[in-house]
């Protein structure tokens, strides 16, 4: 929990106490996972080691699983997201929908990725756009989008991360080439077009950490004794952890058009340092 005791008030600060607690809160969502994730984050190593025993070139399954994915998911994600339809709004719905696939994972294991994974990604993905659409976002622009999809790169781990590195704005960081590259391309183009290769190098940045946690997703599923139940409770841990980051991830953006990045960037440092 992050406290506020009086030498470390935030009396001085340009923000609003409202907004401050506001990013505050999302600075605790983003770094520090929940339960699920820690626990996914800790026996990632053994899970990885028995998925990549997997016959059938499993990984590489995963890798082209988690690409195709996020490119075709975005645009059937944001489907009439401005204009309905209103129970894509509750949050505990879309996690049972996403239940709903992990049990299909759950019980056909491996062989049912293919479709398993996109549709749990679209579902994870709308509900994404829906809290972007609360905080103010602009999901018609192509910088609402891609923010959409940055999500899935937050509040995991991967190899060689240390506590640092998996600092929220460091994740951004490493994925602003890629951000700046996408836009200006799309600034030019009046189409959004998925093939373009800065699109394609964004996407793969993203899934690369976005498929670390899929890979061990999908381990996990596919041991024969996980079943249904299983799979869906895997299935709507995963949506609770980005439903989370999404929550921090737009809190943060919308604060920054408030008040400019940078003084974004330092407030959240000191909601980080008064953290207990």
């Amino acid at each position: 929990m992050f406290n506020h005791s009086p030498k470390n008030s935030a009396s001085d600060s340009p923000l609003s106490i409202e907004d401050r607690d506001a990013l505050c809160r999302a600075a605790q969502l983003l770094e520090s996972p929940g339960f699920f994730i820690r626990a996914v984050n800790m026996v990632g190593a053994p899970i990885d080691a028995v998925f990549k025993r997997l016959p059938g070139g499993a990984g590489e399954m995963v890798r082209k699983a988690v690409t195709v994915s996020l490119e075709r998911a975005l645009d059937i994600a944001l489907y009439r997201v401005h204009r309905g339809w209103g129970l894509f709004h509750h949050e505990n719905l879309m996690k049972i929908l996403c239940a709903g696939t992990g049990a299909v994972g759950g019980t056909f294991g491996l062989p049912a990725l293919a479709i398993e994974l996109p549709v749990s990604t679209c579902i994870m993905l709308r509900s994404i756009a829906e809290i972007a659409r609360a905080e103010g976002e602009d999901l018609r622009s192509p910088g609402g989008r891609l923010a959409c999809l940055e999500v899935f790169a937050l509040g995991g781990k991967s190899p060689g991360d240390d506590a640092a590195e998996s600092a929220y704005f460091v994740v951004r960081a490493g994925l602003g080439q890629e951000v700046r590259a996408a836009l200006q391309y799309l600034a030019k183009e009046p189409a959004d077009r998925a093939a373009a290769p800065v699109i394609v190098r964004f996407v793969q940045a993203v899934a690369q950490r976005f498929g670390i946690q899929v890979s061990e997703k999908v381990a996990a599923q596919a041991v024969p004794a996980i079943g249904a139940i299983g799979g869906a409770a895997i299935n709507a841990g995963f949506m609770n952890h980005f439903q989370d980051m999404a929550h921090g991830h737009f809190t943060v953006r919308r604060l920054e058009r408030r008040y400019g990045e940078e003084l974004i960037r330092q407030e959240y440092t000191r909601c980080r340092k008064t953290r207990a």
